[in-house]
């Protein structure tokens, strides 16, 4: 069969850039399930166009709930041409019912096991409409991932995998609710094996939520990637900092920056979001901490949590200027479907807008309880910019002139993202404070 894998845009105008920053996970390894009578191509509409009459027998699409728009109108075309589509990710496992009215099945959580299953289901003429695993699939024996499928476009294109999972449930993550509550791990052997097919690239990053969450097999990790000589960036916690002798060792393996999330300077909203491990009044020491081994911190920040009110923003940039933060992502708090932020915030009658579009962490789609939405959406736009400003970018670039070349890019990404604001939802202008008497279904 000629199979098709689409990691989908986020609307029905595509704008193509030059870069992105690094590709999903998950389709390269979908790539490498499908057994080698098959032929695969991937895309990534970021990147480019989908050819919706090339011959292709199966369509499978990876969708996030701010694609579910994008991938559902692909799903329909694809469809309409009578190619069968298979739809997966983290959307569709939230909300099944709802992707099964645009495919033929759905995979629901994590797609070992279910995707070759699905495959000779499909060659046999008996495909089913949905396909979930009794509990999480082991990590052990997992193909190398088919990089070479991918674009060369991306800033960090060797991108890998080591564990899965996270026992935190933070009120406004998803990644508990897709892939369990428990961390589970790669055998060190196989990661280090599949970087090994990869030589000459210099960089590599590490798509893990933790990949400091068991001490233990991070320490075996970073002795493993040690004879390498790569310079690797993954995402982490601030009790990496804590533990000296496992930062010192992820210094010496290769770590040149951590994705790190902070989510507030507010320790009121930690605790309420099951965060209250992060303690504010330690930031800036072990931001300095991890500056001392010559690791940079991406710090996250979320924004519209319900002890935040319009003077948060001013705090936090404050924070990032007196703490020499390297990088930042910031978001507007988005009650993604199975979360728990969702389920308050449904019932309560917060959520004033059901157009998955808008759920990309970047527009205000309810009612925060200490300002206005567009008060919300106006101080996410002010930070962003203020922070991606040319001046900060050019000084946080000099104080990391050896990373340049990839941080520089993502800088000036990121500045152009900030200099096309986000604006509210229209859905905002008309929504009562009560939403009784709203028609609370999804935009399909």
């Amino acid at each position: 069969m000629n199979i098709l894998l689409v990691a989908p845009g986020t609307d029905n105008l595509q704008r193509k850039v030059r870069v992105v920053p690094f590709p999903q996970a998950s389709l390269p390894l979908l790539a490498a399930l499908t057994p080698s009578h098959h032929e695969v191509k991937i895309i990534d509409e970021r990147l480019e166009n989908i050819d919706f009459d090339g011959k292709w027998d199966l369509v499978g699409i990876t969708v996030m709930t701010a694609t579910a728009y994008r991938a559902y109108y692909i799903a329909d075309e694809f469809r309409k041409r009578g190619t069968k589509v298979a739809l997966g990710g983290i959307h569709p496992t939230a909300l099944p019912d709802e992707a099964i009215q645009h495919a033929d099945s759905v995979v629901i959580g994590e797609a070992e096991g279910l995707w070759e299953e699905l495959l000779g289901d499909l060659e046999e003429g008996k495909l089913k409409k949905f396909y979930r695993h009794d509990c999480p699939p082991p990590l052990a024996g997992l193909p190398c991932s088919r990089l070479d499928l991918l674009d060369k476009r991306y800033l960090l294109r060797h991108v890998f995998q080591t564990t899965r999972g996270c026992p935190h449930n933070c009120g406004f993550c998803s990644v508990s609710t897709f892939m369990g509550r428990r961390y589970r791990h790669r055998p060190v052997e196989e990661v280090i094996e599949e970087i090994g097919h990869y030589p000459n690239a210099r960089i590599i990053g590490f798509l893990d939520d933790n990949i400091v969450g068991n001490p233990r097999y991070s320490r075996e990790l970073f002795q493993a990637l040690i004879p390498f000589r790569k310079k690797w960036i993954s995402q982490g916690t601030l009790k990496l900092a804590e533990n000296e002798e496992l930062l010192k060792l992820a210094a010496e393996s290769g770590c040149i920056a951590l994705f790190v999330g902070f989510e507030s300077v507010n320790e009121d909203n930690l605790k309420k979001m099951h965060k209250n491990f992060n303690q504010v009044d330690k930031y800036k020491k072990l931001i300095d901490r991890f500056h001392e081994y010559g690791i940079m911190v991406i710090g996250s920040f979320v924004f519209g949590f319900d002890e935040d009110d319009y003077s948060i923003f001013d705090r936090t940039l404050n924070f990032l200027e007196s703490a020499n933060l390297d990088f930042a992502q910031f978001s507007i708090l988005t009650p993604l479907p199975g979360t728990e932020v969702f389920k308050q915030f449904t019932a309560e009658e917060r959520i004033f807008s059901y157009d998955w579009r808008k759920y990309d962490f970047a527009h205000v789609v309810y009612h925060p309880l200490r300002m206005t939405p567009q008060e919300l959406q106006d101080g996410y736009n002010y930070i962003s910019r203020q922070f991606y400003s040319l001046p900060r970018i050019g000084k946080r670039t000099i104080r990391n002139w050896r990373y340049a070349h990839y941080f520089l890019p993502a800088s000036i990404y990121y500045h152009w993202v900030s200099r096309h604001p986000k604006s509210l939802p229209e859905e905002a202008a008309s929504a009562p404070l009560s939403l009784k008497d709203k028609k609370q279904s999804p935009v399909v």
